[in-house]
């Protein structure tokens, strides 16, 4: 029986370039994998637990399925979402695990379905498809698995080929799960990343109280300016010991500012007495990127702005369910104007690295590319979240290297809180990294020598120079 995927996939039907492609990829699939930002749990390599259950492992946790799911009908409750008032959910995982399998059919032609194949075939040696019939085989495959101590965190991310995976968090956690990772004499690298928005955006559930923290854990004044800016640099201190080497800002907008001390002083006192002026809690979240873009040119900690998603669109499922629960949709972003003054403040610094993303493709080749092919701080994160697809890729290839090269670029990041999918999406960025190259030289564009140098630096050395890993 032919498996889940196929040996050729996304490279081109046929011809020369799929020869080229096939060769390419050859030389980069069996690359370490470099995951410079994620949001998988750190808690599953500090404890090196077996995960609980195919359900709790694959499906839960997940936005990209549980979003599909609930669109077409299916209720969060039903996949297991924990609710924030402690209402009933699913715990059920065998059912929980059916339900997905019955509606598995959902995902046909997305990148979700490429990587759950992927994992299924290549994580499980599964190679029936999934569905309703075939649920409970593969749930009792999975789970058997899931007990050995070879399908252990510490033992996959050794089987990933993993050197190097930085996750997320924010400024007022106290790292101590990296902490045991780090006593524990694992040779396995899993550094952090400074997230500071619970304690830069006044929008953010807890500001004030947020910043009462940020003061206590720091021996910071948190209620003056300075004091406040001190904190941070204590923290981002802190982070850099268990090995951060970015920070990481998911801003509603690219806004930045550049007001002179006393005016960030002002408005500052403003916003910690608890302003309610929507344009003042914009300006502060504004100014406080480029203080942030300051402060990493400063300690050396490379800098990602994330903006342009509407988050929690939904109020009735933030309210139920919190955060991250598939409601954060894109929106219309600019970028050079709302770049200038911290680009006029730090954008010529050859030793300060600020990496954008976008959720805006209108983008890429009218500013971002344009951008980060003339500012010596910027580079290009690659294609990120809904467009972390082989269409999305291949778009950002295609409108961006002709303005920003490939070396204003950070190769890929999977960005991800699904730890088994890691290989998968790195897999399907080297392929369609690979294709594009192997059209350029079927094209004529570049030599063979070339691309397969490029497709070494977009795979693995391009996210290690960019993130200094």
């Amino acid at each position: 029986m032919a498996g889940l995927t196929d040996p050729d996939l996304l490279f081109a039907a046929e011809g020369g370039a799929l020869s080229i492609a096939r060769d390419l990829y050859a030389g980069v699939k069996d690359l370490p994998i470099v995951s410079p930002h994620g949001h998988t749990d750190p808690r599953w390599y500090a404890l090196n637990e077996p995960f609980p259950d195919p359900a709790q492992l694959l499906v839960v946790p997940d936005h990209y399925i549980f979003r599909m799911l609930f669109s077409q009908g299916v209720r969060l409750e039903d996949l297991g979402v924990s609710t924030l008032d402690g209402s009933p959910v699913e715990t059920d995982p065998r059912a929980i695990w059916r339900r997905f399998a019955e509606h598995y059919y959902l995902f046909r032609g997305t990148p979700t379905r490429l990587w759950l194949d992927h994992v299924l075939e290549h994580l499980f040696g599964i190679d029936e498809p999934l569905n309703a019939t075939t649920a409970d085989r593969h749930y009792d495959t999975i789970a058997t698995l899931l007990q050995r101590d070879d399908y252990r965190p510490r033992a996959l991310f050794e089987r990933f080929n993993i050197e190097v995976i930085a996750t997320t968090e924010g400024a007022l956690d106290d790292l101590q799960w990296h902490k045991t990772i780090r006593d524990s004499g694992w040779q396995g690298r899993v550094v952090t990343a400074y997230r500071p928005d619970a304690v830069v955006d006044p929008d953010f559930e807890g500001f004030l109280a947020n910043l009462d923290r940020l003061g206590e854990i720091s021996g910071c004044d948190t209620g003056t300016w300075a004091g406040y800016l001190d904190a941070h640099r204590q923290r981002r201190a802190f982070f850099k010991s268990f090995g951060a080497t970015s920070s990481d800002h998911g801003h509603p907008t690219a806004e930045t500012a550049n007001l002179s001390d006393a005016a960030a002083e002002e408005l500052f006192n403003r916003i910690r007495r608890g302003s309610d002026d929507e344009r003042e809690r914009k300006l502060f979240r504004a100014q406080m990127l480029t203080e942030m873009a300051k402060m990493s040119r400063d300690d050396g900690l490379v800098m990602q702005i994330h903006p342009g998603s509407w988050r929690n669109h939904s109020p009735e499922i933030f309210q139920k369910f919190g955060r991250d629960k598939g409601f954060d949709i894109p929106t219309r972003t600019d970028y050079a104007a709302a770049l200038k003054p911290l680009l006029d403040c730090v954008g010529l610094e050859r030793d300060l690295t600020v990496i954008l993303f976008t959720l805006d493709e209108t983008s890429y080749a009218r500013e971002l590319a344009p951008l980060a092919g003339v500012y010596p701080a910027l580079k290009l994160g690659p294609a990120w979240w809904f467009h972390d697809s082989p269409e999305g890729m291949r778009r950002f290839r295609e409108m961006t290297t002709e303005t920003a090269g490939f070396y204003n670029t950070v190769g890929f990041n999977d960005d991800t809180r699904a730890f088994p999918s890691i290989p998968a999406r790195h897999d399907v960025a080297r392929r369609v990294d690979c294709a594009f190259l192997a059209r350029l030289v079927a094209e004529h564009r570049l030599r063979e020598d070339e691309a397969r140098e490029l497709a070494r630096e977009l795979a693995y050395t391009l996210a290690k120079k960019a993130y200094r890993l």
